[in-house]
Order: structure tokens, then sequence, then C-alpha cells
């Protein structure tokens, strides 16, 4: 049974590597069910990966990240780029599926053999991404694509942890809802690093491009000498006006992180985040197989009646697997 599993990734590898869709989706149903051949499938992408630029979209609901990766995909086409999307939706509370079907939403690249589209639940992941993410990323770099969008869901005032994942992050905002506010209270400044206003046709994109430099004046970490300081590029991404522009400010940005080394040191971050998440994963399963349920629970229970407190029933769990 192990050998026929290691041939089936062995193939289902070869044929991604070979741009069959199937098998690229084969793989990332793999990574998001955290099937136990996960572990082979990493070891033979390996060799393939650290090509891809991954370009995040992210920002309030409603102000058009769906239609704006559609046309970047078409302006990213054009130059003959292969282009892979992940497009994180919420969890359906019944299946935990994905909510929303991109493939609809983005219905003139469905056939696209240059196009590799996939919907991800967040499957109550917090921080506007599934917990699959960083693989899929992988899997789609080592199948050849050069450009990986990732659409986020809606993100709150916390849930930036699209930084974490893409190499460039580009933070949509939209005239009437109240973003020039907003973008003050959800950190924005310092995980931006390219902004568009969207539907910049509307009344009031003016004054959302002056709140945005307005802010960007008040000093932090842009502001420090060499430090990149993120545009801010207005677009009507249902009329695919100001496309080319954000195109051109996201080479921008990958040339200043070259030259930089910021882009080596996002990706070594990146990596550090990724396999602290794999070890916390890793300990989180030996507990249970070691404890159970009940045995955390007995442990609560003491906690509850004042006999431990949590920090001293954390070491017990922690010295259990560790012995």
């Amino acid at each position: 049974m192990r050998q026929r599993a290691a041939v089936d990734v062995a193939e289902l590898v070869e044929r991604a590597r070979q741009s069959d869709p199937r098998a690229v989706a084969r793989l990332i149903t793999l990574v998001e069910n955290d099937s136990p051949r996960l572990r082979e499938v990493a070891e033979r992408l390996l060799p393939y990966t650290g090509h891809a630029q991954v370009v995040g979209l992210t920002g309030s609901p409603g102000v058009g990240k769906s239609t704006s990766t559609a046309v970047l995909v078409t302006a990213l086409r054009a130059s003959d780029k292969r282009v892979g999307v992940l497009a994180v939706d919420p969890s359906s509370p019944f299946s935990g599926g994905a909510l929303l079907g991109d493939r609809i939403r983005m219905q003139e690249h469905a056939t696209d053999p240059g196009v590799f589209i996939r919907s991800m639940a967040t499957r109550g992941h917090l921080g506007g991404l599934s917990a699959a993410a960083p693989q899929a990323l992988r899997v789609l770099d080592a199948v050849g694509c050069d450009v990986i969008l990732i659409e986020t869901v809606g993100v709150g005032q916390s849930e930036v942890e699209i930084v974490q994942q893409a190499d460039t992050t580009i933070v949509l905002l939209a005239p009437g809802m109240g973003d020039g506010i907003q973008a003050a209270k959800a950190g924005i400044l310092e995980i931006a690093d390219v902004f568009v206003i969207n539907k910049a046709d509307r009344d009031g994109a003016d004054q959302v491009a002056r709140d945005l430099r307005y802010m960007q004046s008040l000093g932090g970490a842009h502001s420090e000498p060499g430090a990149w300081r993120a545009p801010i590029v207005k677009t009507v991404a249902s009329r695919a006006e100001g496309i080319s522009d954000v195109v051109a400010a996201i080479e921008r940005h990958r040339d200043w992180m070259d030259r930089t080394g910021q882009l080596q040191h996002r990706r070594e971050q990146r990596a550090i985040a990724e396999i602290e998440a794999i070890a916390v994963e890793k300990v989180r399963r030996r507990i249970g197989e070691i404890h159970g349920i009940a045995g955390i629970a007995e442990l609560a229970q003491q906690v509850v009646a004042a006999k431990l407190d949590p920090y001293a029933a954390a070491d017990e769990l922690l010295a259990s697997i560790t012995d």
C-alpha cells in the first residue's frame, strides 16, 4: 500500500508539472484534506519551488477584489505569464466548503490552460486566509506558475495574515465605504505594498487618496531612508481601467525587493511561520494521542477547581510528550 501511494504521488506531481489541471487540483485537495501523503507531496515538489511571484489582494468586502483579480489575470496573461489564483472564501456552515464559486466570477479564464483557479475555504481559520494556503502556494509554484494571486476574504481590523504569505500585498479600497478612517484602524499602512482605490469613477475617490497620502506623511517604517513607499493607484476594475498601472507598481516593488534583499527576507519570514505552524500542529496531535480529550478535560477540571494553574497544566502536557 505504501509503495502504491508513493507511485500515485510521483505520478500526480509529474502530471501536474506537465500542466494537467486535474493533477494540480488533486494535489491541492491533498493539501486541504491534510492527507497522510502530504509530506511526500512536499518532498517531491521541493526541487521545483521558489520561482513564482506571490501577490496578495485584500480589502474590505465590496471593494471589488474578485473583479480586480480577474482583470489582473488578463493583464498578466497578455505578458504570456502563467497565473495561479487562490481565492479564499468563507466556509459553508454545513459542508465546510467555499461558499463562493470563483470559476463563476472568472468565466473568461476558466478554460485558459495558462491559468489555474482554485477556491479554498477558510474552514474557520482567521486572518482572511485558509490554513492550507502556504502548501497550496507551493503546489502552484512547483507546477510552473509565474505569478500567483491570492484573493482573501474581506478583512477586518486585525485580519492581516496575507502579509505573511505574499511577496507583494495589494490593499484595495473604494470611495464611500469609510475606508479613509478604516485605513488607520486596520493598520493597513503597515501591510500595503500597493494601494489600489477601485471604483475611482465614483465621488470621493480623490478624498480617499488624500487620506492615504496624509497618513503616509505621519511617518512610520515607510518613511525611513531607502524604504518602500506604497504607491496609490486608481482603477475602475469593471472597465479594466488603471490595471496596467497596478501591474507596473507590482513590478517596481519586485525590483525594489530584489535590490534591497527584502524578497529573500520576506520569504524567510514566510518559511519561519510555516515551520512554526507545522510544529505546533504536530505537538497538538501528539498531545491528543497521549492524553485524549478525557485527559485534557481532567487537567481543565483541576484548573477550574483552582487545584492547578493553567501554566502548570500546560507544563504537564508538554512534559508528557518530551519525556
